[in-house]
């Protein structure tokens, strides 16, 4: 098949739409199909060579308590159509299908079976393009012949403003990456119980909550170290002033970490730690931790708990809750045997999420759709 993977995000930015993305076009490619990818990008993708075509500046938007760096020019008609015309694809995927410009783009000139898949849970992206919904995205929706949600709480979500027959797909993991083979990295491993944080410093994080709670766990289990593995934000830099006037001991802010070096950090932890305060709508640095061996302690919102089963590969709490996060902690930090057992049961859950898996289930998926469309 040729197959177009389509992101409306900026795909020079690090981000888990692209990170998907990136992993499904290597599968793809590995089972011998012909794949292109199609996003905005703010410099030049080098990469996957000519499987990459740049379509649209990308600007920053906020959105879902985050930012969104998209293209909203409406002049991209002429470039869509061009792409189209060349490539005559079988089919085209496209993440957040009804994310204003490129995407609905796409979908107007498409003639090809479109697959949408719907990451997000959060209604402000669509209040954010209201005149949009009306004007567009109800228009546009109904010319996806397949709609994947890559959990439970996200085609919850999207099938309140879009109702229709969606597959749950989930994301994926590189098991080959993402293994407890990994070196730790070299200076955290002094026999400190090491808490790993990883993900961008924005407040829907957490983190917050995670280092209020820290002085009292290292009060009480002196020999603990927390580790911020992420890039920084204006809000990141709040939580770096809230250490520095707090004085509290082994804080590292590790800044941007490269997707190399990350499983190292994944091994140097004890104990992962995600206390996201919602509009989370999978888990995917729970599952990192998870295939690297990692027990878990994370809110328990329903992207998590999708997841993560509380008591088996770690232990979930209520959003937001101090004093829960601070006993789950402890209780972790002091039962070694504990966390080895949470480790190994997400290691064997983690291994169901492999990508080669969840790449064949897209392209049998796709197979399905191109029937139905073909009246087969």
């Amino acid at each position: 098949m040729k197959i177009a993977l389509v992101s409306p995000y900026d795909f020079a930015h690090p981000g888990g739409v692209r990170n998907h993305i990136s992993a499904l076009e290597h599968q793809f490619s590995k089972m011998g199909h012909e794949v292109r990818i199609i996003a905005p990008a703010s410099k030049i993708i080098s990469t996957f060579g000519n499987r990459f075509m740049s379509i649209g500046k990308p600007w920053p938007y906020p959105a879902s308590g985050s930012v969104a760096r998209i293209t909203i020019t409406p002049w991209l008609s002429s470039q869509v159509k061009a792409v189209l015309d060349q490539e005559k694809f079988d089919i085209i995927h496209l993440h957040e299908p009804l994310c204003p410009t490129l995407c609905t783009t796409i979908l107007r000139f498409s003639r090809c079976a479109n697959i949408g898949t719907f990451h997000a849970v959060d209604s402000r992206g669509y209040t954010l393009w209201k005149p949009f919904t009306v004007m567009f995205l109800k228009r546009w929706f109904p010319k996806l012949d397949g709609k994947i949600a890559v959990s439970k709480t996200a085609m919850q979500f999207i099938n309140k403003y879009f109702p229709g027959d969606y597959t749950i797909i989930p994301n994926g993991v590189d098991l080959e990456h993402f293994s407890p083979h990994a070196s730790p990295i070299d200076k955290f491993s002094d026999g400190k119980i090491n808490i790993v944080f990883v993900g961008r410093l924005e407040k829907r994080k957490g983190l917050n909550h995670l280092l209020n709670v820290y002085s009292q766990v290292k009060q009480q289990a002196p020999n603990c170290r927390l580790i911020v593995v992420g890039p920084s934000t204006r809000w990141g830099s709040k939580c770096e002033e809230q250490v520095r006037q707090n004085r509290l001991a082994d804080v590292i802010f590790t800044g941007p970490v490269s997707y190399d070096e990350l499983p190292r950090y994944y091994k140097t932890a004890d104990i992962f730690c995600s206390p996201a305060t919602g509009r989370e709508s999978f888990g995917i640095v729970l599952l990192e931790a998870m295939a690297v061996g990692k027990p878990i302690v994370a809110s328990n919102i329903e992207g998590y708990a999708g997841v993560v089963s509380h008591g088996s590969e770690g232990l979930l709490v209520p959003p937001r809750d101090e004093q829960a996060l601070a006993q789950a902690l402890l209780s972790l930090i002091s039962d070694g045997r504990t966390r080895q057992e949470m480790g190994d049961r997400g290691r064997a859950k983690a291994s169901e999420y492999g990508w080669q898996h969840i790449a064949q289930r897209v392209v049998d998926y796709y197979i399905r759709v191109l029937n139905e469309r073909h009246g087969k």
